[in-house]
């Protein structure tokens, strides 16, 4: 037995109501020039607007009368992509960015790894810096401690840590967000 919609029931559109999808008995008139005609019945409205070649769109579907206008649906959805499109351009996606540290790190080794978060924190990214104890290095957590310290008092003018540093098996684990 095939399954979908009813004969009778369309699925479900996303975006606003057009033409004959607008099953209301009155409606709020706006005609193609943003002039205010007043309320009248939908289906004069829908007349109005077969008479100029254009469609009747549903902008306002919770006012009572609900608010109609007299526009060309095609260039509406077309308006309306681009608006999206541009709203994504200008979405940023933050990124965490990972540093793994060991607790006996060499200066040199830290500074390129700072160099590194830094850059990281000046596009925008989240850094997440993980210190990993191997082997006899757990007894000398305070050593670990000492480093993700260092990291946060050297990277303050640039982060503020937004998680601070815990203990997770045998690493310790710091999240730094950009100011």
């Amino acid at each position: 037995m095939a399954r979908g919609p009813l004969p009778n029931q369309l699925p479900p559109r996303d975006g606003p109501r057009v033409n004959e999808d607008i099953r209301v008995p009155q409606v709020r008139l706006i005609d193609q020039d943003g002039e205010m005609i007043g309320v009248m019945s939908s289906r004069e409205a829908l007349l109005r607007a077969y008479d100029v070649g254009m469609d009747l769109l549903e902008i306002s579907p919770n006012a009572v009368p609900p608010v109609c206008k007299i526009t060309d649906y095609g260039k509406y959805k077309y308006e309306q992509q681009k608006k999206a499109n541009e709203a994504r351009k200008k979405q940023k996606i933050v990124e965490i960015k990972e540093i793994k540290v060991r607790p006996n790190i060499d200066d040199h080794d830290y500074d390129v790894k700072m160099r590194a978060a830094k850059g990281f924190l000046e596009e925008g990214d989240k850094v997440k810096v993980t210190l990993r104890f191997r082997g006899r290095e757990m007894a000398h957590q305070d050593l670990g401690a000492k480093v993700l310290e260092r990291v946060r008092t050297e990277l303050a003018e640039l982060a503020k840590v937004e998680q601070m540093p815990r203990l997770e098996n045998r690493q310790m684990i710091m999240v730094l967000a950009p100011k």
